[in-house]
């Protein structure tokens, strides 16, 4: 293994271990190093992390000491349920924030999904996670569980802890659009755009209120911008737009939402064949922007179900998995982000699917994914 890849192993070298002294067979960073370059390669349970580990001991063995061979799955769950998922996450913080520099990142993207199979106590049923994702360079950011008997809006504050929002775009779904949540960006120096749904009734009627007051008075003097786009392909035409109202003053609650300036309306009409479907949502935001920003901002924030959570799902089973032992099923949902995160900035054609498979396959291509990080 080139010594690149041992500046991943140092990576992991601060990290706190869970285990009492006379558990430690295994060496922690060879623990956490094997995980990793397992998932990236195809393994998505603890066994199959083993099974990885057995069969590339060789390749494994010229840059990780592994003094008692290769870890049991067992010992896998034991100490990825054990391990701080904070301290776990902040490893990776240096190179993704270094990654997101290089790129110039505007825009975050926050949402959270459900592990279908890995039932927990919280208002989903299911190990609950919301993720932060960098729009425009396809990098997570960050994560955080729902802890039991609680919602989205719980583990948000956590996750906004180890975010750097100075100088970002905050983009969040109704479940997040909550003034106190607008108040953290702001007060971190970053600007939000948010989806308003029913659980703010007063302050989206309001919004769609404005909105119908254009389509039956004309738009206002100033203030007022519309943008319109199309697309075409796989027997699909869709047409989005985008309304913008600025400057807007006399919201219900709008002085608890810190910088709210702006509203947005954007429709999305989609036609397959004879089939025609519409949808309409509105938003509340702290920029002072035009409807062309507001609308690649709002197409930005889709990424993230069809860039993430989609390929979790279709490329690394994510659903099926049950992992949910202590803080097993979100340190493993971790290392799944990650390798995604590194897989999809990896140069190569063909699916995730396929690079996971490539990883496996071919011990040049897993390096060149690894020095994804150590590269930057």
């Amino acid at each position: 293994m080139p010594s690149t890849d041992l500046d991943l192993a140092r990576a992991f070298a601060g990290l706190t271990d869970p285990r009492i002294d006379r558990t430690k067979k295994h060496e922690l960073v060879d623990i956490v190093v094997i995980a990793l370059c397992a998932v990236i390669c195809g393994a998505d349970s603890w066994l199959e992390v083993e099974q990885f580990g057995h069969a590339k001991r060789a390749w494994l063995g010229r840059c990780l000491r592994l003094p008692n061979g290769i870890p049991s799955h067992d010992t896998f769950t034991r100490v990825f349920a054990a391990l701080d998922p904070a301290e776990f996450q902040q490893c990776f913080a240096a190179w993704m924030a270094t990654a997101c520099e290089a790129a110039g990142l505007v825009q975050i993207a926050i949402d959270g999904k459900a592990v279908l199979g890995a039932k927990r106590n919280t208002f989903s049923g299911r190990l609950h996670l919301v993720s932060a994702w960098a729009a425009e360079n396809r990098l997570i950011l960050g994560q955080a569980a729902v802890p039991d008997l609680g919602s989205e809006q719980t583990a948000l504050p956590e996750l906004l802890k180890v975010l750097d929002l100075a100088g970002a775009v905050v983009t969040i779904d109704a479940g997040g659009c909550h003034a106190e949540v607008a108040e953290r960006v702001v007060g971190e120096g970053g600007q939000y755009v948010f989806t308003l749904k029913d659980n703010q009734p007063l302050l989206r009627q309001a919004a769609a209120d404005r909105f119908q007051a254009v389509i039956e008075r004309g738009p206002p003097a100033a203030g007022y911008d519309r943008h319109e786009e199309q697309s075409n392909g796989h027997g699909r035409e869709e047409t989005r737009s985008c309304e913008v109202l600025r400057n807007v003053a006399g919201l219900p609650g709008q002085a608890a939402w810190p910088g709210l300036c702006t509203i947005a309306v954007v429709c999305r009409l989609c036609r397959i064949g004879e089939k025609e479907t519409a949808e309409v949502r509105y938003f509340v935001s702290s920029l002072d922007a035009d409807a062309k920003t507001i609308l690649a901002l709002v197409r930005g924030h889709w990424g993230i179900e069809n860039e993430l959570h989609w390929v979790l799902d279709v490329a690394f089973r994510e659903d099926a998995n049950k992992t949910r032992s202590g803080h097993a099923g979100e340190n493993l949902a971790w290392l799944r982000r990650i390798a995604l995160s590194l897989l999809k900035r990896t140069p190569g054609k063909g699916s995730i699917k396929g690079k996971r498979l490539a990883a496996g396959w071919d011990d040049g291509f897993l390096t060149s994914v690894l020095q994804q990080i150590t590269d930057i």
